[in-house]
């Protein structure tokens, strides 16, 4: 017994057998395979965490920051674009270990998939004590917190520039404390927010109004007591550097702690 011939007809057991049809050829160009695979993977991985070592860190011209994230099994690029970079509370450098939140593309004039980033924070310690310890690494590089640099306190001043919010607490303890140990004391207030994003501009602008006008012996920034969070706008480097070409010697006033503050560090 055997089976059909290849022309189709039917064998000695009346079985007929086709031959197999050719499958026709899709071909790609690179650039459809390329953009095809960008579409799916954008479609996938829209929105998601991935934790690792920053390594190759480099700022471009523009703004934008490009990194490689990697672990001990793999590498990915990524980059993280001008707007978001700004909105950082740390400075991301080579071997800090971070959360990255983002979506995954792919690059398709090298054909190369990257991680675009969205959020990133530290893992372990805070984004702002991160970013506290290495603006106060980088200020005293440069010499903001030499002790020959901080102007000494006048013993008896007769007029204090006082930089906070008009109706906080702070205020009212300062001028009660004031008058009942130095009832000559003239005081003039610099109304500022001490806390959110703009307080860190009013108290650089209040330093700044002080020096012009000439009419303080010495400037008192202050707050109450507070989170780190609550004392960011003093661990701006726009206060540090404004406290620190100050005429007029500054202070900060005892609820924000000595170690806890760049402004402090430059002060006295």
């Amino acid at each position: 017994m055997s089976a059909s011939s290849h022309s189709g007809q039917p064998g000695q057991l009346g079985f007929t057998f086709e031959a197999p049809k050719a499958v026709p050829r899709r071909i790609w160009t690179v650039g459809e395979l390329v953009g095809d695979v960008r579409e799916f993977v954008e479609r996938e991985y829209a929105d998601l965490w991935v934790e690792g070592e920053i390594s190759n860190l480099r700022s471009a011209p523009s703004g934008h920051v490009y990194f490689t994230l990697k672990d001990g099994e793999s590498q990915l690029p990524a980059v993280l674009f001008r707007r978001q970079a700004t909105l950082l509370r740390f400075r991301p450098e080579d071997g800090l270990h971070v959360l990255v939140r983002g979506k995954v593309s792919v690059y398709e004039q090298r054909g190369q998939m990257q991680l675009i980033a969205e959020f990133m924070e530290p893992v372990g310690a805070g984004s702002l004590q991160i970013a506290f310890e290495q603006l106060k690494a980088r200020l005293q590089l440069e010499g903001l917190f030499d002790s020959e640099c901080k102007k000494p306190l006048p013993a008896f001043p007769h007029c204090v520039g006082i930089i906070t919010s008009p109706t906080g607490a702070v205020i009212r303890d300062f001028l009660n404390v004031g008058s009942r140990r130095h009832e000559a004391l003239n005081v003039l207030l610099y109304p500022a927010l001490v806390q959110g994003t703009s307080a860190a501009i009013e108290v650089a602008a209040g330093i700044e109004y002080f020096n012009r006008t000439r009419t303080v012996d010495v400037i008192v920034i202050a707050r109450g007591g507070g989170s780190l969070e609550d004392l960011a706008p003093f661990n701006s480097e726009l206060v540090a550097r404004a406290s620190f070409v100050s005429g007029n010697p500054n202070s900060t006033t005892p609820e924000i702690p000595s170690d806890s503050t760049s402004l402090h560090s430059s002060t006295i």
